[in-house]
């Protein structure tokens, strides 16, 4: 079974476009800070950041110009 689940991930956002934008965006930010994932190296990037948004520890605010 793959975790998180993608139904457990469109319960913290509001469309699927708006998941997979957070995602990316957050998986950028952790490899160019390597190191500090959590989870350790075993984890890559896009899935460390699909883990932080399963346990809400990152949210996003929708803007005029997008997502922030």
């Amino acid at each position: 079974m793959i975790y998180p689940s993608i139904d457990d991930l469109l319960k913290r956002v509001d469309s699927r476009y708006s998941l997979v934008i957070l995602a990316a965006k957050r998986a950028r930010q952790l490899r160019d800070i390597q190191g500090n994932v959590e989870g350790g190296a075993n984890l890559k990037e896009v899935s460390a950041a699909l883990e932080e948004i399963s346990k809400e520890k990152i949210t996003f605010e929708r803007t005029k110009d997008g997502i922030k």
